[in-house]
């Protein structure tokens, strides 16, 4: 029995050593990189277009490669959760502040920067559900928004990525 319970143990702190850690913690640390999240959004979005683009062009080949149908669609798949998570974990739960109802301005620019994150959310969904490029536009139009509000339209670098 005390074989097996080391075994197991074993086990438990190997697979506990291969999970996933993302880039970012909810640790006050003060260590924030809003543009390089942007940036990254940015550079998700046009891997997501690319995917959609050759998932629709293999599909439509005469000899369909269903293996790399499918590892463009994970890839795709893989890209938009991402896009959830930086969304979620990052700019909603660490970055945007929570003001109160009667802080007039501030709580408008809560709830706009809210709507447009809900945005992001909901078409990197989509981008799942279908290869439509139209989302991938609706990706970028939204989170160009949201980047006016967040910084109040002042002057910033603003990395751009090439996509096509």
């Amino acid at each position: 029995m005390n074989k097996m319970m080391r075994t197991l143990l074993l086990v438990a702190i190997t697979i506990g050593m291969n999970v996933k850690s993302f880039a970012h913690c909810e640790v006050p640390c003060g260590i924030y990189n809003d543009e390089l999240r942007i940036a990254m959004l940015y550079e998700h979005f046009t891997t997501i277009e690319k995917a959609m683009t050759k998932i629709v062009e293999l599909s439509n080949a005469s000899d369909e490669d269903y293996m790399m149908i499918t590892r463009w669609t994970n890839t795709k798949e893989d890209h938009a959760t991402e896009i959830q998570h930086v969304v979620s974990q990052y700019f909603i739960t660490q970055r945007i502040k929570l003001p109160e109802t009667t802080e007039g301005a501030a709580y408008e620019k809560y709830i706009k920067q809210l709507s447009l994150l809900h945005q992001l959310i909901f078409y990197a969904m989509k981008t799942k559900q279908t290869t439509d490029i139209q989302y991938i536009e609706k990706l970028r139009v939204a989170l160009g928004a949201f980047e006016e509000v967040y910084f109040d339209g002042g002057h910033r670098h603003k990395i751009e990525l090439e996509h096509h």
